[in-house]
């Protein structure tokens, strides 16, 4: 299982249009890689703390959770577990989604979903953005503040 393939599609939430990529990584990824790459996808720099929670309605409630947090030595809830050390194939199942929360000041929020699992194909560099729909909003919006000055 750990080198197949898992093919995901990656909603961010709370957009206005739908905006979403899908993605193939190899099953050994970590859950670490697999933020990275889902941060790259959204063209957003990797410069935060992240987690995946399996409860998408309020992720504080979650009973499954890797964060960041963990790795650093500073977990938030008693169920949390690494994102460097745990894999894409020991987490996900086809169907199976999770929220995918990153930067906890600006929430970036996304809808993970695991389409399925296949072989490789030979030839084919993992992990690869197969699809890109709608364009991603600046990570960081250019917000006026001429009125800080006074």
């Amino acid at each position: 299982m750990n080198e197949q393939i898992y093919n995901f599609k990656v909603n961010l939430k709370f957009a206005k249009k739908d905006i979403y990529r899908t993605i193939e990584l190899k099953g050994a990824t970590s859950l670490y890689q697999f933020a990275k790459e889902i941060v790259r996808a959204f063209d957003f720099q990797f410069d935060h703390a992240f987690g995946f929670h399996d409860n998408i309605s309020d992720m504080y409630e979650s009973n499954e959770e890797y964060t960041l947090f963990y790795d650093d030595g500073n977990p938030i809830n008693p169920n949390e577990k690494s994102v460097k050390q745990s894999h894409i194939y020991k987490v996900f199942e086809p169907s199976k989604k999770m929220l995918f929360h990153f930067d906890y000041g600006d929430d970036w929020m996304f809808l993970v979903e695991c389409l399925g699992v296949s072989n490789p194909e030979a030839g084919k560099d993992y992990p690869i953005v197969t699809k890109k729909k709608g364009k991603a909003p600046p990570q960081y919006p250019n917000y006026d503040h001429s009125d800080d000055d006074e």
